[in-house]
């Protein structure tokens, strides 16, 4: 009876653990966020987000009119590096900060510009929790829909292949991925808009493509690549093939 009534007392004072959410708040414009992420920033307790050199989170201030003063914020700073190696030691940093609000029964939001699952940072931090905690994916819309919408340009009918190549790549390696598609949008430009011009004039694909940076912000630019100056694009950068 004694034992019954010390394992009754343990199991009282045992902490549910919280639920770790990432949340896609969307490319950029507020209004873009959807009513399920609104609904989790609201009724969650403590939201995470990362911050740039800059000090700032576009996913924060995206989110920012959704976020009351009784929330606990947890800021990431990710270096904006070439060499992994620093932002990979913050991630592990950062899973442990998370992991010790979930292990204490708080629920925990993570915003993600565009979509968790999509490019987005949160699949570093998810990867390490995963096999510990429970997460949760609250999908949001990407800059790739939101550029798509605002250039009027469509991304793919019927039975188009559409490839979302990063400009990272080598030329070898971007030129095999364009040769065999029927649509494609190119990301993470900025320093590769140069090698991204020789590319589609070499396959004669110069005149149907479409520069859109900050895409849905109030400073977004749409313009023909052919009249883009300069050899450098922002992060917040794409170019769609027509």
């Amino acid at each position: 009876m004694v034992n019954l009534i010390m394992i009754i007392m343990m199991s009282k004072n045992i902490t549910k653990k919280g639920i770790l959410y990432g949340v896609g708040v969307g490319p950029g414009d507020p209004d873009l966020i959807t009513l399920k992420a609104i609904k989790a920033i609201n009724a969650i307790e403590v939201i995470a987000y990362l911050i740039g050199d800059n000090g700032k989170s576009l996913a924060r201030s995206i989110a920012a009119d959704h976020i009351g003063d009784d929330k606990q914020e947890i800021a990431i700073p990710i270096p904006m590096l070439s060499d992994p190696k620093p932002a990979m030691a913050i991630y592990d940093e950062a899973a442990i900060t998370i992991g010790n609000q979930l292990k204490n029964g708080h629920d925990v939001a993570m915003l993600c510009e565009g979509d968790p699952f999509f490019y987005g940072s949160f699949m570093y931090i998810y990867s390490r929790m995963i096999d510990e905690f429970k997460i949760k994916i609250i999908p949001g819309i990407s800059s790739i829909m939101a550029a798509s919408a605002a250039t009027g340009v469509p991304l793919a009918s019927r039975n188009d292949v559409m490839a979302v190549i990063p400009a990272t790549l080598s030329e070898d390696k971007l030129s095999a991925k364009i040769s065999v598609v029927d649509r494609a949008v190119f990301i993470k430009i900025g320093s590769n808009l140069e090698k991204i011009r020789r590319l589609l004039i070499k396959y004669g694909l110069i005149d149907r493509a479409i520069y859109i940076e900050y895409a849905s912000m109030d400073k977004q630019k749409i313009m023909a690549l052919n009249d883009v100056d300069g050899d450098v694009a922002p992060y917040f950068s794409l170019i769609i093939i027509k």
